[in-house]
């Protein structure tokens, strides 16, 4: 991939499959470069593979297509340029689609009862006076906001307490198809304080579902519970009583599942390496797993627990893989639907027919029909950028650590004979996974000329529940001696140039580039983004800074002290390129601007690149133009520092180059691209 092919990524959603099991309709998103914004259109796809993809709808943002129960309509999101995401309804019969809400930020994914008379959803409501809620009223002339809670933001949310989501119901008149005039407004089911998630209606259409933290530990634990309530308002009642994390409820019957990580610890706040696993929800309310979550971890994106045919459907993290297992409910074998190289990103299933959005590494997404005996694929989306032949096979290894522990991991390489120079890249989390999906950056840098060396530490997800605990208490030590050992294993391999070797990542990814080059000069350059680099300061200043640094690292002071990635950091001498997001909040902006600072001081060549308006999630989904921005940079700094024939340096370093006052703000833009607002400070 080169940098521009951001505009070629095509990636489906989770699907919706039509009650009669004939059609499956997904969401298809990409980054629109020239508009500076994402679209998504919803295609429709027949499952028995009859006809190829169509699109069905043409707004800009289309999204969470779900059908109702009698097939006759098709609720969805959409939104229009520089507007909140609204409920839309689609008849299949054909016709034109008509918006049933008007939130002033926006409604959540719709929930069809089983009558298909309602819709249930969830939205934010904002306190009068916020959020442009009175004209002329704008974010700087706000009332303050008093802070009593230890959670009160979010990274990509913002403040909580002064918009919390709500349960609302919709009801569709039974002529409504003929007069959109008698849509009567929608009814606000649940209050309070507290965010409600992931609603549901009980089969007989008397009762709603939905997950909330309402006990008088909430502020203080990570615990949430599944409540339940009437259409009208009244009833609320707590289902579960557990001491877990509890997500997406689903009936089977008369018996709710749910998808949970069923034991924080005697405080609700023990979340390392917790794996979430579907859960039957006992009578008495406690949770019941149907895979041990020492072993399984769900790593699918599915918007619901999927049950159907007395089993559910469940995404299960394996070895940098995805794979989709039918769990039955009577406490049968489990059966893998779909394994191997593959990451199962989302799936639904009706009429006997499951359709699954499986990528791997050539392929963000294609929707697959599993019926018995058979698998289709049904849809091509990642054949345009595949036919740049810019994308690359990942091949995977193993090594042994010092102790023996075998590291499993991927390296890629660029077409030719090499030796290429080597980029160690290290994936954030840490209870997260590299794997088999198209990963954009990995593509891009070996498009650039790089081999690029992956791998999972200790500390990883998709390896079980030990694999994830066994660095609680001792950062860069087990995961730092697997990163190095598989790098050293590939350096084995002439086609790599040993000599020529780079490091970076992103979050926990950041951190431990951080910590390695502060230990050793072994790297010709490094990028440390949206890092976790200081637990003390990030105790007050992250979103989750309450309780992640004491769970992870600890509270003691000298162990803190010797997993912080800040305490070598006067060692350091290797070019650092330093990338952060103004409005990161999961890793607040000053963890990187001290490392910045620290190197500056010292004459370290080092450049500190902020964007404006991202979050923590800017490689992954902020504004597409930023994203080809941070990518420009990248490459342009690697060319600096370990230049290829496909990324020289001349010409992608002029900027270095050029005579910039120290501390002065310089607007940088891609060839032929609009201005950005970009924002990079460096030492020159």
């Amino acid at each position: 991939m080169r940098p521009d092919d951001l505009a070629l990524l095509r990636t489906p959603g989770v699907p919706a499959v039509s009650p009669d099991g004939r059609m499956a309709v997904v969401a298809v998103a990409r980054p629109d470069l020239e508009a500076d914004e994402y679209r998504s259109q919803l295609w429709a796809v027949p499952t028995d593979g009859s006809a190829p993809a169509r699109p069905v709808t043409s707004g800009s943002r289309d999204s969470a297509p779900a059908f109702s129960p009698d097939g006759r309509w098709l609720a969805f999101l959409s939104a229009e340029r520089g507007g909140k995401p609204q409920i839309w309804l689609l008849p299949t019969a054909g016709g034109e689609p008509r918006t049933l809400t008007s939130h002033h930020l926006g409604a959540g994914a719709p929930v069809w009862s089983p009558d298909s008379r309602r819709l249930a959803y969830v939205a934010r409501v904002p306190e009068p006076g916020r959020y442009g809620t009175v004209d002329g009223v704008g974010a700087e002339a706000e009332a303050p906001r008093l802070i009593t809670s230890l959670q009160y933001r979010r990274d990509g949310v913002g403040f909580l307490a002064d918009k919390p989501s709500q349960v609302f119901v919709l009801g569709l008149p039974a002529d409504f198809a003929d007069d959109i005039a008698q849509l009567p407004e929608p009814v606000q089911v649940t209050t309070g304080d507290a965010d409600c998630e992931d609603v549901t209606w009980r089969p007989d259409g008397g009762e709603l579902a939905f997950v909330s933290a309402r006990h008088p530990r909430a502020d203080r634990d990570l615990v949430r519970d599944v409540y339940a309530i009437r259409p009208d308002g009244s009833g609320l009642r707590r289902v579960t009583a557990c001491r877990g994390d509890t997500a997406l409820p689903a009936y089977a019957g008369d018996e709710l599942y749910v998808t949970a990580t069923p034991d924080l610890g005697p405080e609700g706040v023990d979340f390392v390496a917790r794996q979430a696993v579907p859960c039957r929800v006992a009578g008495d309310g406690a949770l019941e797993p149907l895979l041990d979550p020492e072993e399984h971890h769900r790593g699918d994106e599915t918007s619901s627990t999927v049950v159907v045919d007395g089993a559910v459907l469940v995404g299960v993290e394996r070895r940098g893989s995805v794979e989709l297992l039918r769990v039955p409910l009577d406490g049968g074998v489990p059966e893998a639907l779909i394994d191997g190289p593959f990451t199962v990103r989302g799936f639904a299933a009706a009429g006997g027919v499951v359709v699954a959005v499986v990528a791997h590494d050539r392929s963000a997404g294609e929707l697959i029909a599993l019926t018995p005996g058979q698998r289709r694929l049904l849809t091509a989306f990642g054949r345009t950028l595949g036919e740049t032949g810019r994308v690359h096979r990942m091949a995977e290894r193993t090594a042994p650590a010092p102790d023996g522990h075998q590291v499993h991991g991927w390296v890629t390489t660029p077409p030719g004979p090499g030796p290429h120079p080597v980029l160690l890249t290290v994936h954030g989390g840490p209870f997260a996974q590299y794997g088999w999906t198209l990963f954009d950056e990995m593509q891009t840098y070996v498009s650039a000329g790089y081999a690029v060396v992956q791998c999972n530490p200790r500390g990883s997800s998709g390896y079980g529940a030990e694999h994830g605990r066994v660095i609680r208490g001792g950062w860069g030590g087990l995961d730092a001696g697997d990163v190095l050992a598989f790098l050293d294993a590939a350096l084995a391999d002439p086609a790599l140039d040993a000599d020529r070797v780079g490091v970076m990542g992103g979050s926990y990814g950041g951190y431990l580039t951080a910590l390695l080059i502060g230990r050793t000069n072994r790297f010709a350059g490094a990028v440390v983004e949206r890092a976790f680099l200081d637990p003390v300061s990030f105790v007050g200043s992250s979103d989750i800074g309450w309780v992640f640094p004491d769970q992870y690292l600890g509270t003691d002071p000298h162990r803190l002290a010797a997993q912080s990635a800040m305490t070598n950091a006067p060692g350091i001498t290797t070019p650092t390129l330093v990338v952060h997001s103004e409005e990161d909040w999961r890793c607040p902006v000053e963890q990187g601007a001290r490392l910045y600072v620290e190197l500056k001081r010292r004459g370290v060549p080092s450049e500190l690149l902020l964007f404006p308006g991202e979050g923590h999630e800017l490689s992954r989904s902020g504004r597409p133009r930023h994203r080809l921005a941070r990518f420009e940079h990248i490459l342009r700094w690697w060319a600096r520092w370990l230049p290829t024939e496909q990324n020289p340096g001349s010409g992608a370093d002029e900027l270095v180059d050029q005579p910039v006052a120290d501390g002065e703000l310089i607007d940088v833009e891609p060839a032929g691209a609009e201005p950005l607002s970009v924002r990079a400070t460096r030492v020159n």
